[in-house]
């Protein structure tokens, strides 16, 4: 994921083509301190993916703006399915 602090609405959906290949945009307004874009990060990418906040866990980068999470649970190709389309714009 590629995190946009600080942005006037949050928003999950486009695609950032960073130095590790393409990465889903997420824009939340919180600021980025003391963990708050962090964890609208985990809330927004859970009600994107429509899972519980708390099946969503953060894996590497707490102080990045390139994060990877994690999603507990059976919901492996429902995800990946759904990641898909908010990373390619499709509806």
């Amino acid at each position: 994921m590629r995190v946009r602090p600080g942005a006037g609405r949050d928003r999950v959906g486009g695609r950032y083509d960073g130095p590790h290949g393409p990465a889903l945009v997420i824009a939340v307004g919180a600021p980025a301190v003391d963990g708050k874009a962090t964890e609208a990060v985990r809330r927004a990418l859970a009600a994107a993916l429509g899972v519980r906040p708390a099946a969503v866990t953060l894996k590497i980068g707490a102080t990045s703006r390139d994060k990877v999470f994690a999603v507990a649970g059976d919901v492996a190709g429902d995800v990946a399915g759904r990641l898909a389309e908010l990373r390619d714009g499709s509806p």
